[in-house]
């Protein structure tokens, strides 16, 4: 059952539908995309696979800047769509992933080797922060235009805490593939970014 497909092109043509949304310009198909192609080139790292790639296609399925609980209805969307195509241990499995990626903090899923999957789907939808710094940039511009409704020093003040949130972890990165390549660039990234926002710089 863990070689079968897990989602189907009726589904994925949902998701797609979903990830082109005009409100979207970051957390859209191209992040998807960008995620599913990091899975595929750490394929020999991952345990299971299909649904690391489930949990890529599903983490932001919901996704409203405004909310505070899009993780869990991502979580709770990929249970009703998956329903029959897996078993429920797996799909608690894949639902575990979804719903680490709104802390960024490993999960206990109860399996080292799922826990291990975790790892790696976090540091996939993190490895952005350790881009180049051009896109980086662009990156942070996206995001800022998801939350163009919020008042410009509101936004500086939430979004230097975040920051100052992964730059405070003792590692962004959880695994060392990841670390080693991303980790330094990041908190280059991150220090910027953060100066940039309390005009330091």
């Amino acid at each position: 059952m863990e070689n079968e497909a897990l989602i189907d092109q009726t589904v994925k043509n949902a998701l797609r539908a979903r990830y082109q949304g005009p409100e979207r310009h970051y957390h859209g198909l191209a992040h998807i995309e960008a995620m599913l192609a990091l899975a595929r080139e750490n394929r020999a790292l991952l345990d299971d696979f299909e649904a690391v790639e489930a949990a890529i296609w599903f983490h932001d399925a919901v996704y409203d800047s405004r909310a505070k609980d899009n993780e869990a209805r991502s979580a709770m969307l990929a249970r009703e769509m998956l329903a029959g195509h897996t078993d429920p241990e797996r799909l608690s499995r894949i639902e575990g992933m979804i719903l680490a990626t709104a802390t960024h903090e490993p999960p206990d899923l109860g399996e080292a080797r799922a826990d291990s999957d975790a790892a790696l789907l976090l540091d996939m939808d993190l490895s952005v922060l350790g881009a180049s710094p051009d896109v980086f940039d662009a990156y942070e511009h996206a995001v800022r235009r998801e939350y163009q409704w919020v008042e410009e020093a509101m936004w500086r003040a939430g979004r230097s805490a975040v920051l100052k949130s992964f730059l405070t972890r003792p590692r962004i990165f959880q695994t060392e593939p990841f670390r080693q390549r991303l980790e330094a660039q990041a908190r280059k990234n991150l220090e910027r970014s953060l100066q940039a926002l309390q005009g330091t710089v």
